[in-house]
């Protein structure tokens, strides 16, 4: 019998919960000043999750700061990207003090991401168990196998859309493979890496199609269109090393003991947790 793990993806529910409620100015503080609205959120969203999904093991996965082997690859990785909201900062330690108070673990690794995290944790938990990931993040669907699901949140508490192996060549029109190559020829603004200049994705769905990979379409880049040919052979570095950025780390040294990962909490200590942050609505949800 499998086991069904759930692995969250941390800032991408924190990053959501907090947006998602600091955009009407409800940002939430405790009476002595501390703002809680992120956390508070995550744990809406995490809570929904556990009763929706029912896992019998919960990990959470965290991003550990800014500088990465892509940043060392490519400068520009997520150079767009802002500070956080000062509101923002002190809820990063204090989601997983939260995160403790379950008896969850928290996973993060220096010098990679979180996605390389739940990637490595994911192929082994897979090989015995089911494995579904949480996030808002279409980036991991290119972890999609036969026993890992991947749970993207949709707008509103408690809307997933769930794909897996079954689902995912009618959902997205290419297979969970070929999503890194798709990366790689279209770029990805939000992680700030270009692709191919003048490739956008419906030319890359097409292209992944026709050819399947990347690799495959090079081999037969003499019979594309000639200004696709232009294209590629004008950007052929940044589309390798976009395919390289694009790829999850799925052999990262991470690991943790299903047993340390049991959805079981001590209620007394979760509830001294949440009237800590004055939490007395969510009591109801444990």
């Amino acid at each position: 019998m499998r086991q069904k793990i759930l692995l969250v993806d941390g800032m991408a529910l924190l990053f959501r919960g907090f947006y998602a409620t600091s955009f009407r100015g409800n940002f939430m503080y405790t009476s002595s000043g501390v703002p809680t609205n992120g956390v508070y959120q995550f744990l809406r969203y995490l809570l929904n999750a556990v009763d929706t999904f029912q896992p019998t093991h919960v990990i959470c996965c965290w991003d550990m700061g800014s500088k990465t082997f892509r940043t060392d690859l490519y400068e520009n990785y997520k150079a767009n990207r802002g500070a956080p909201p000062e509101e923002l900062i002190p809820q990063f330690d204090l989601v997983k003090e939260v995160v403790d108070a379950f008896n969850m673990p928290n996973i993060g690794l220096e010098n990679f991401e979180a996605d390389d995290c739940i990637g490595t944790l994911a192929r082994t938990y897979a090989e015995t168990d089911s494995v579904l990931i949480l996030t808002g993040d279409h980036d991991i669907l290119q972890l999609v196998d036969e026993h890992i699901q991947v749970a993207i949140m949709k707008k509103g508490q408690g809307n997933y859309e769930v794909f897996n192996v079954d689902n995912f060549y009618e959902k997205k029109g290419i297979h969970p493979y070929q999503m890194v190559d798709l990366k790689g020829l279209m770029g990805d603004s939000a992680d700030n890496y270009p692709g191919v200049k003048g490739i956008g994705e419906k030319t890359a769905l097409k292209l992944l199609q026709e050819h399947e990979t990347i690799d495959q379409l090079l081999e037969n880049l003499d019979t594309l269109p000639k200004g696709i040919q232009t294209k590629v052979r004008d950007n052929l570095d940044m589309l390798q090393l976009s395919r390289t950025l694009a790829e999850i780390k799925c052999d990262v040294p991470v690991a943790c003991p299903l047993d340390d990962a049991r959805w079981q909490y001590d209620k007394p200590t979760v509830e001294a947790k949440f009237m800590e942050l004055e939490f007395t609505r969510l009591t109801k949800l444990i």
